[in-house]
């Protein structure tokens, strides 16, 4: 149950320790990645990794806040936590053997300039970035984290008491799903701080709280400018050959934005709402710019936290403000090592129980994105082999001999080999499933004539019965009227320069369902929304539309609306056989 929906505020003390919490949960994991990467490349020195720290944590609060508030077409709205992507540890290491720090980060920011074409023309990989994708990629996110945070709920120092970490970890397991399942909405806020606190003070007993580097840490300290890598504008052949790579786990880090973006909407709100891509291009965009000032900042990549999805979840708390407050808090945290040593200080088992509670609620998260317009075969396909071949690589059980340097440790990633195969399959189903009638005209009541002799071209050529094509017909009629309802009283800059608003209609389907699209300029009410709740509609309300909408709803077995910036596209599936359909198909 959702306790504070994103416009809303909660209070200081709520979102100041909710920012606290989720400082303490990842600041870890978003140090550790850039630590691991000089040190795998044999950087030498410490002035670089110190500055590479710094600029880490600086670049994931700047972008957390612009993620949360959301500025201009940039940032999704929601407290999604953003951080080092692991996804580029094996590219950014080459690239530091390649050419140090200053050719990494040349090579971030050009990549990161494909985000932001990304998130333009989403819509163009709407029929391949989709739910199914997503939420597979997250699904494989949480199976490729969970073997490491298995591996350390046992990480403690040689001597240390056999009892020390299981207990530690089953203390901190124990508090955590008690109160969850026990608490009241106001206490859940707390439940990761009381766990962790429960967690940690319990291993002090075993001695396994480290208080050595909390003392040895400066309260107050900036690393050395000097360090400062710069960028290498030399354009070599070690960054062409680099390039495809870094745009490739670019990408694939674009998809799982898309999945969080996605995932994070259908949590976020007490009542249940269609997905608003444009939040979702906004996520993908301020992912664009986080890789930026990476980049700029000479240290490794941002994303977003598919984790902090499942805090959420679990605290009932989606509002923005807490989102401001990560950011802040990150952002002093760069400058108190002090701290950042505290946070470092809580033993890996206490840490890895409490990350293993979210890691499980995200897989199922990304399974309540994969079924949530049902599941069918070719769907179950996808997602199965996607999903078992992503854990094959990561586990080195698939052509692990056969696959050597560079091509090994990419694909090693489950999250990119799952993902990429989720891709290819996606775009083998459309391109099996056949070529598209089309037709444009305008997005104009007029149109209905020209529009209702398409369909019944393609239904009459598919050998559908007279009261099929009627009642296919019928629905394309009231989807039309119901996108051009859809711009109510908005001001089109388009119809008041005398241009005509342009309507394309697509149609693909077989004897027994018609699968129909709309793709017309962006209006302001999500239409998917607008049918979920008619019966919540006010007397007062639009009669006219809404028996428009109220006729789709009864002409159409499914009825999907996107809206991107600039664009609508309205997805209406027609059974031929309505109720031969509903025997068979499974519930959704």
């Amino acid at each position: 149950m959702i306790r504070y929906e994103p416009h809303e505020n909660p209070p200081p003390n709520i979102a100041i320790g909710l920012g606290l919490q989720y400082t303490v949960l990842y600041i870890a994991a978003i140090i550790l990645t850039p630590v691991i990467v000089v040190r795998a490349a044999a950087v030498t020195g410490d002035a670089y990794l110190t500055w590479a720290v710094f600029a880490t944590l600086l670049v994931s609060g700047a972008s957390t806040m612009l993620q949360s508030v959301r500025v201009w077409r940039i940032g999704a709205g929601y407290p999604l936590l953003m951080g080092t992507s692991s996804a580029f540890l094996a590219v950014c290491v080459s690239a530091l053997q390649a050419g140090g720090p200053a050719l990494m980060a040349t090579l971030i920011c050009a990549s990161s300039l494909f985000q932001f074409a990304l998130s333009a023309r989403l819509a163009w990989l709407r029929r391949i970035i989709t739910p199914t994708v997503g939420g597979t990629v997250i699904m494989l996110i949480a199976a490729s984290v969970t073997p490491i945070l298995f591996g350390q709920l046992t990480d403690v120092p040689a001597g240390t008491s056999p009892a020390a970490a299981p207990v530690s970890a089953g203390v901190t397991v124990a508090i955590i799903v008690t109160l969850t399942l026990l608490s009241s909405a106001a206490l859940r806020v707390w439940v990761p701080a009381i766990g962790l606190v429960g967690g940690c003070v319990t291993a002090a007993f075993f001695g396994l709280f480290d208080v050595s580097r909390i003392v040895a840490a400066d309260w107050v300290g900036t690393p050395d400018a000097a360090a400062w890598p710069g960028l290498d504008l030399s354009f070599g052949g070690a960054f062409w050959s680099l390039l495809p790579a870094f745009v490739f786990v670019t990408m694939i880090g674009a998809v799982e934005t898309v999945g969080d973006g996605t995932a994070v909407q259908g949590i976020a709100w007490r009542k249940p709402r269609a997905t608003n891509f444009r939040e979702v291009q906004g996520a993908v965009a301020a992912d664009g710019v986080g890789n930026l000032l990476s980049g700029i900042g000479g240290t490794m990549p941002n994303t977003t936290y598919s984790s902090s999805i499942a805090v959420v979840e679990l605290t009932g708390v989606a509002a923005r403000r807490v989102g401001v407050w990560i950011g802040v808090i990150f952002l002093a945290a760069a400058f108190l090592p002090k701290a950042t040593a505290v946070v470092l200080a809580i033993p890996g088992p206490v840490a890895a129980a409490y990350l293993t509670v979210l890691v499980a609620m995200l897989f199922v998260l990304g399974m309540r994105m994969v079924v949530q317009d049902g599941v069918d075969y070719r769907k179950a396909s996808i997602v199965g082999v996607a999903f078992w071949v992503g854990v094959g690589f990561e586990d080195g059980k698939i052509f692990a001999e056969q696959m050597h340097g560079w091509w090994a440790d990419l694909l090693g990633n489950g999250m990119t080999s799952g993902g990429l195969t989720a891709i290819a399959l996606t775009g083998l189903l459309q391109l099996l499933e056949g070529r598209r009638r089309r037709l444009e005209t305008g997005l104009e009541p007029g149109s209905q004539r020209e529009i209702d002799a398409f369909l019944r071209g393609v239904a009459a050529s598919r050998r559908w019965p007279e009261a099929a094509i009627e009642r296919l017909c019928s629905a394309g009629e009231e989807a039309l009227l119901s996108l051009i309802g859809a711009w109510g009283e908005r001001e089109d800059p388009a119809a008041a320069s005398g241009a005509s608003r342009r309507l394309l209609v697509t149609a693909r389907g077989d004897a027994q369902q018609m699968e129909l699209e709309f793709v017309a300029s962006a209006g302001e009410d999500n239409l998917q929304d607008l049918i979920f709740l008619l019966s919540d509609r006010p007397g007062d309300a639009d009669v006219e539309r809404e028996l428009s909408l109220r006729l789709l709803r009864h002409y159409a077995s499914s009825v999907r609306h996107q809206q991107y910036h600039d664009t609508d596209i309205l997805m209406v599936h027609v059974d031929a056989d309505p109720e031969q359909s509903a025997r068979h198909e499974p519930t959704h």
